[in-house]
């Protein structure tokens, strides 16, 4: 007689577990077993595939996180007594077993080691690496998401994103990467590459830079996922709850992102019916939390993730685009400048300033950004160009900036708006 398998209940709660466990349990792997990835995660899918034959028999544990780490730590140390070469390492893990064990049961009272999780994230967005490794790196592990699944995120072959996370573990390892979190003056620094990090993830989602698909909702809900969880775990640092804001607020407006024909359709053309008002509350709750933590801070100004959420919030607040108090938003992009400065901000604050005074006058910061040459591969800038030199109806020099823009875009999304715009102009 066969077994009928695993049933609904129990897949669930497996998928469940993976979900909402998997970075956590692997943090406190990782840390078991002195830094071993691969090993942490091979014990991992070992009490994975446990889980799936013993659970249906002895049902689902109270704590599921729990019984992983118990049974993955179990797993990894067995592997380690059948290798006679490893009798030292495996003297030291049976002294850490015990606090494995206290660890594990945190993991279901307390909802996760918060310690280990931020290891793994320092360690997994440690500048030495490089960022497209980092951003494999982090979604493997923190994530949970296969390899197979990041390499279409990304639109890499499959080879190609393994080599990236081969040679990410490998840096690790041959680097000396301390499997801690930083402290001191060394914190910002570190802090700062992981919020790049987590913030190029949720970009490639939000507008993906090649292909014809304009939004991939996947990623930007794994970053936002990910930046709640850095949220969380440091509540008194300001930037974090300004990136979560970013990030929240940016994608309350993704149903409204694509138009019918799927080209990209700006802010003022978008039907703001379609905004996700929950999620601009969780973005504004979001950026409270990080101007309060700014403010309990004397020596710390207010960062260019929470500028970003604040010029966010600008736009989420109106109803009616026409309402929107574009003075306001020039006036932050102008801040956001003094923190951080580079020729994008510049783009932006142009655009701003040619909506709240005259598209002459963005044309003419435009024109300084162009002078400087730092953006002549970056399709915004033509495009911008283009929009602002066809409100003042200088048509044929729109045009030639439109046709600018689609030689250096790859997104087909964005093409399809730039040839309608393109079309527009001629006509």
């Amino acid at each position: 007689m066969t077994s009928a398998g695993p049933s609904a209940e129990t897949n669930a709660a497996i998928d469940r577990a993976y979900r909402d466990a998997y970075g956590s349990v692997l943090a406190t792997l990782i840390r078991f077993l002195g830094g071993d990835f691969d090993a942490a995660e091979e014990a991992l899918a070992d009490a994975f595939a446990t889980a799936l034959e013993t659970w249906p028999r002895d049902g689902i544990p109270t704590t599921p996180a729990a019984w992983l780490t118990t049974a993955a730590r179990n797993r990894a140390v067995d592997r380690i007594r059948r290798d006679k070469r490893q009798a030292e390492k495996l003297l030291l893990l049976e002294r850490e077993a015990a606090d494995t064990e206290v660890a594990a049961m945190r993991l279901g009272t307390e909802g996760g080691l918060a310690d280990d999780r931020l290891r793994l994230i320092f360690t997994c967005c440690h500048p030495a690496l490089a960022l497209d490794a980092r951003v494999a790196l982090t979604l493997r592990t923190l994530g949970g998401l296969t390899t197979p699944e990041i390499a279409r995120a990304f639109l890499v072959p499959e080879a190609t994103l393994a080599q990236r996370l081969v040679r990410a573990k490998r840096k690790i390892r041959q680097a000396g990467i301390p499997y801690r979190v930083p402290l001191g003056e060394e914190l910002p620094e570190r802090l700062d590459s992981v919020l790049a990090t987590l913030y190029l993830v949720f970009n490639e989602g939000y507008l993906a830079s090649t292909g014809d698909t304009a939004v991939r909702h996947e990623l930007c809900a794994e970053a936002i996922r990910l930046a709640a969880l850095v949220a969380e775990l440091m509540p008194d640092r300001a930037e974090p709850h300004g990136l979560l804001a970013l990030m929240l607020l940016q994608d309350s407006r993704r149903e409204a992102r694509v138009g019918r024909d799927g080209s990209i359709a700006l802010l003022d053309e978008q039907d703001r019916a379609l905004w996700d008002r929950a999620e601009i509350a969780r973005g504004v709750a979001a950026l409270d939390r990080g101007l309060a933590a700014a403010a309990r801070l004397s020596h710390a100004s207010v960062g260019r993730y929470l500028l970003q959420a604040a010029i966010a919030a600008e736009h989420a607040r109106t109803v009616d685009g026409r309402a929107t108090d574009w003075r306001a938003i020039a006036t932050l992009y102008q801040a956001l400048a003094r923190v951080d400065p580079s020729p994008i901000v510049e783009l932006n604050r142009a655009v701003a300033v040619a909506q709240a005074e005259d598209p002459a006058a963005g044309l003419a910061l435009l024109d300084e950004v162009a002078a400087r040459g730092e953006l002549a591969g970056y399709h915004l800038l033509p495009a911008a160009r283009a929009d602002l030199l066809r409100r003042l109806g200088r048509l044929a020099e729109a045009a030639t900036e439109y046709e600018r823009a689609l030689s250096l875009c790859d997104n087909d999304a964005e093409r399809r708006f730039l040839r309608r715009r393109l079309a527009e102009t001629r006509g």
